[in-house]
């Protein structure tokens, strides 16, 4: 009996291991069994006695992953047609400067959160929009392009702010990164319940083929009748609504945008994410469950790099380490160095027991 499972499971494990996703969802428990060591009540959740709500160390992990999600899922798509987003950091602040300008002289009524939401949306559209021009129309590499808008956006949340960190009051428009559904936080779940709608809409329609087919070759793809244009338009507005959606979150939690450090250096968070879930930066393939697992490692990362103590200037190195280390795990070639080593030990038959 234990013969005919062990090789079973082997072959589950072994097929569980070629999802790259599945190395993050390692390097997750790995940190939290660290950070567990350190304090044994670091995984424990409590009910707030006095809102209710729950609260420890994982909640905290899952609101932080909520912004990663949204950009990583946007990121995730960009790179499946071969190219890349560096403005989502910008769009972010751009979205959260408009969103806080317009609160800061509102009523501060739940109209004028929707109003708010919704013009951080159409801003991130429109930045979206001249990305999609820069590589559609005009031929621009998406790296420039998308470095361009990098650029500029904190330029343009200047102009907009006046150069100040606007804050705001308004507490519907706060409830949605602070807020509480059945103990869990409005955020993430509001996040989840994108990436799901994302997730279906690629999957269950030629969306995501499309998407793939203009990745792995444009020419054949446009031969076959696929409007890369189009798509090319729709994955770039796509990926900095999705932003927008995160600068809003990013801003609403302390009801103030910092025109330096909002959004800042978070699209090589979204990258590292995407990369990490096993979508390659060469396009041709996606992976949103990959990516919503990278988002969770990074702020899984971010959590543990500060229980942990270690110094901010320590820090880049500390995640250099931890990325690089899940890299090499992913890597094919390298689990094909272990596994010959492996088969190249000499074996040492087991003697059969004869059943008296």
């Amino acid at each position: 009996m234990m013969s005919d499972t062990t090789p079973s499971i082997g072959r589950w494990f072994a097929e569980l291991a070629r999802r790259q996703y599945f190395w993050g969802i390692v390097a997750i428990v790995v940190l939290l069994l660290i950070n567990v060591l350190k304090d044994p009540t670091y995984l424990s959740i409590s009910v707030s006695p006095t809102t209710g709500n729950l609260v420890g160390n994982l909640i905290d992990i899952l609101r932080a992953a909520a912004p990663i999600m949204l950009i990583a899922v946007g990121m995730c798509l960009v790179v499946a047609t071969g190219g890349i987003d560096l403005s989502v950091g910008s769009v972010m602040v751009v979205s959260g400067a408009v969103s806080m300008e317009f609160l800061h002289s509102a009523s501060g009524s739940v109209g004028d959160a929707f109003l708010a939401f919704g013009l951080a949306v159409l801003i991130s559209a429109v930045l979206g929009t001249v990305n999609g021009v820069l590589v559609a129309v005009v031929g621009l590499q998406p790296f420039i392009s998308t470095l361009f808008i990098m650029l500029a956006g904190r330029g343009l949340a200047k102009v907009i702010t006046g150069g100040q960190n606007t804050a705001a009051t308004n507490d519907s428009f706060r409830w949605l990164a602070n807020g509480y559904v059945f103990g869990i936080p409005v955020v993430f779940i509001l996040a989840l319940l994108v990436v799901i709608a994302v997730g279906v809409l690629v999957r269950r329609s030629a969306l995501g083929l499309m998407i793939e087919a203009i990745g792995m070759d444009p020419k054949a793809a446009r031969l076959a009748g696929v409007n890369r244009r189009g798509l090319l338009f729709t994955v770039y507005i796509f990926s900095a609504v999705l932003a927008g959606i995160a600068g809003v979150f990013g801003t609403a939690s302390v009801m103030t945008v910092d025109v330096s450090r909002t959004g800042y250096q978070l699209e090589l968070d979204a990258i590292l994410a995407v990369v990490i879930g096993g979508t390659s930066l060469a396009g041709g393939k996606f992976n949103i469950t990959g990516a919503v697992v990278g988002a969770l490692l990074i702020a899984t990362l971010d959590k543990t790099v500060v229980f942990l103590g270690v110094s901010s200037s320590a820090t880049p190195a500390f995640k250099a380490i931890v990325i690089v280390v899940l890299c090499l795990l992913q890597s094919e070639r390298v689990r094909q160095v272990f596994r010959q080593r492996r088969a190249s030990r000499p074996h040492t038959p087991q003697k059969e027991v004869i059943p008296a």
